[in-house]
């Protein structure tokens, strides 16, 4: 059914696994009439996991596309993980949407994810709301929960309805002032939302104040503006298993939460080497008729199908026959099917407009965060990136068949292509396939996907950690090829410094020859020879990082002097100045936070002090239950999932993050530097 930009709503489910996502998607698609009965995540026949690894798992391991109308509107709904291994997928759907509703258990109460996905979405700038999910289960204190959200988020976190008849309903706040409720009151309530939204409006305060009371059809725009500027954050109460507050929360999302002309703008931009950092901001208008600019956000590989990209159209309108470029590619492509998705289906439709979230199929040039375009001039606008968290777990990979290692390797590039937060690499120091996510379990879920979908035998090893080399010191470096061998020879000699950079500085390259000591077209040549130590640095074949290298004199031979000549001079050059500048080895530090019950407490502590880890902080976040911040390297953590699990009968979980590169302690270097079989330097 064709609809306007103004009646569509794009609203992103984040929240801690189990609260209840997949299940509330169910239960809105039922009540919308989009489907005759809802799904369940046990039963494995939910719209949202139909991936058969998601019914096997019993829990999301994919973003879930889909869409519903009520009231004359059409609400865009994307169900995300809540496994924090999959947070690729969850923090992906962020630029897709104008809302982010943060489900909250509420016999659990507030958890890792629910902190961290209220601060990612307040970071984006987009408007948050909160549903609190499972009010009917048992032993629940709604009263306490809704203290606690507002002591953890603000006092601009408000109720717009309240449960009520024993968390079999709810009642409106917001539209109505009155009526009944398990706790608190509506009338308390329906003044304190109407306080909250009067605030961003100085005429509307002062007529508030003025007549006492105020309608609130009055209230539409400043409420939105309060969306916008997160002076409010609103909290509907649902139960998706009885369908207590469903329809209210259908209400609430259409009537209340902003459509794609409310909502803050996309963060676009423009590389311009005359503004500020390189890029300048453009704005995207949600108008039809303009050009179109639309953001991809998720990539699908299907079996049969082949390259799904899916979309948020932020300007413009996108037509089935039409063309469209993607990113900086100067050959269209023409969108000969366009679709809706609901899950794993695909409807198909002719017209797509600013707010729509859509798919097209079989276009190999589509990417992950690529920016779709109908105007060539465009072809350098991107929307502001997301900060992922990088993939600290890693796993060496190979075919068990001879034979298979190009398919494992195209492969791989599938699930690389789907998952933001998968990486694969080849590491020339030990010829190995690594991949590397952010979990166990991450890595888990991508080789039964490797085994179970694509049908290919693999072998794996122990997680490799990814170690890193640098130097400490500056140090200067000197190399002559020469070779002669009855014809012509070959001759090159380069002379170059290094010097350290600051942690997370990377690796520059200077060209400081003067006089022409080295022809310029053998500069590449010896930037070559570098960049191969750095792959696999002298120390223990680790890669390098955090230097600068200054080629700044050499000689070269009228005939004998070559690429592979001043390659190899400067690759040797480079050997020599790093093993004069006090070359280090880093291993990475992750930022860890454990949730456990408070009696363990002291025993987890313990364990990661003696782990060389530091703890930085303790909060408790419910009754009994700690959460424990700190820093630990990560080569520390191997089997942590066991040990944890024994520490806490099965209570306790962890999240990781990369945090930064730390020296490991000189007794670890020496070993990795005696294990470490180099590679014999041809002469």
């Amino acid at each position: 059914m064709p609809h306007g930009t103004e009646a569509i709503r794009t609203v992103a489910l984040f929240g801690h696994t189990s609260c209840g996502k997949t299940t509330l998607t169910e239960a809105l698609l039922h009540r919308s009439g989009m489907i005759s009965a809802p799904g369940s995540v046990e039963r494995g026949n939910t719209v949202s996991d139909a991936d058969p690894l998601e019914r096997k798992s019993q829990h999301s391991l994919y973003s879930a596309i889909t869409h519903l109308s009520w009231d004359d509107a059409c609400v865009h709904l994307i169900d995300t993980p809540g496994y924090p291994d999959f947070m690729g997928q969850t923090l992906a759907a962020l630029p897709a949407v104008e809302t982010a509703a943060i489900v909250i258990n509420a016999q659990n109460g507030i958890e890792m994810s629910t902190t961290r996905m209220m601060n990612v979405a307040r970071e984006r700038n987009l408007c948050r709301m909160i549903i609190i999910n499972k009010i009917d289960a048992d032993n629940v204190d709604l009263p306490g929960l809704l203290e606690a959200i507002q002591e953890n988020f603000g006092k601009e976190c408000l109720p717009i309805n309240l449960p009520a008849r024993g968390g079999t309903a709810v009642t409106d706040c917001f539209f109505q002032p009155s009526g009944e409720a398990d706790f608190s009151s509506v009338e308390a309530a329906h003044s304190a939302l109407v306080d909250q939204v009067v605030e961003v409006d100085a005429d509307l305060m002062a007529l508030y104040l003025e007549q006492g009371h105020i309608a609130p059809e009055q209230l539409h725009q400043p409420f939105e503006q309060a969306l916008r500027e997160g002076h409010l954050v609103p909290i509907c109460f649902v139960s998706a298993r009885n369908g207590a507050g469903i329809a209210e929360l259908l209400e609430a999302l259409v009537r209340l939460m902003p459509n794609p002309t409310e909502g803050n703008p996309p963060l676009f931009y423009r590389d311009d080497k005359d503004a500020p950092g390189g890029r300048r901001e453009i704005r995207a208008e949600p108008d039809p008729d303009k050009h179109v600019l639309a953001h991809v956000f998720k990539v699908l590989i299907d079996p049969y199908i082949g390259k799904i990209g899916v979309f948020r159209i932020h300007q413009g309108s996108v037509r089935r026959n039409g063309q469209l470029y993607v990113g900086d590619g100067r050959k269209p492509f023409r969108v000969m099917h366009l679709y809706r998705l609901q899950g794993k289906d695909q409807v198909e439709i002719q017209e797509a407009v600013p707010g729509d979230i859509c798919a097209v199929t079989k276009v190999d040039e589509i990417a992950f965060d690529a920016v779709l375009h109908d105007a060539a001039e465009d072809q350098h606008i991107h929307l502001l990136p997301l900060a992922f968290p990088l993939p600290v777990f890693s796993l060496a990979i190979a075919a068990k068949k001879r034979g298979d290692e190009q398919r494992l390797w195209e492969i791989l590039q599938k699930l690389t292509a789907e998952d933001p937060c998968l990486k694969v690499e080849h590491q020339a120091s030990t010829n190995e396939t690594v991949l590397m996510g952010l979990g166990e379990l991450h890595l888990r879920c991508a080789l039964e996907r490797m085994t179970e979908i694509y049908k290919i035998e693999i072998e794996t090893r122990p997680p490799r950690i990814a170690y890193r080399e640098t130097i400490s010191g500056a140090a200067e470096g000197h190399s002559r090829h020469k070779k002669q061998s009855g014809g012509a020879g070959q001759f090159g000699e380069v002379f170059l410094r290094v010097e350290p950079l600051p942690r997370g500085g990377g690796f520059e390259f200077v060209d400081a020859v003067k006089g022409g000591a080295i022809p310029g077209q053998f500069i590449p040549a010896v930037e070559k020879g570098i960049r191969q130590v750095l792959e696999a640095g002298p120390l223990t074949g680790n890669p390098m990082q955090d230097l600068r290298v200054t080629v700044y004199d050499g000689k070269s031979h009228p005939v004998d002097s070559k690429e592979i000549a001043f390659s190899t001079a400067g690759r040797k050059a480079f050997i020599d100045a790093v093993l004069k500048a006090r070359p280090i080895v880093l291993e990475p530090v992750v930022n860890v936070e454990i949730v456990t019950p408070e009696e363990n407490m002291g025993d987890i502590t313990g364990d990661l002090s003696s782990k060389r880890g530091q703890v930085s902080g303790m909060q408790s976040v419910q009754d009994s239950v700690v959460v424990i911040n700190g820093q630990v390297p990560l080569s520390e953590l191997s089997g942590y999932q066991s040990r944890l699990h024994s520490a806490t009968g099965g209570r306790g979980s962890y999240t990781l993050e990369f945090s930064h590169y730390d020296l490991v302690p000189p007794p670890v270097q020496q070993r990795m530097m005696s294990q470490y079989k180099a590679i014999p330097e041809e002469e």
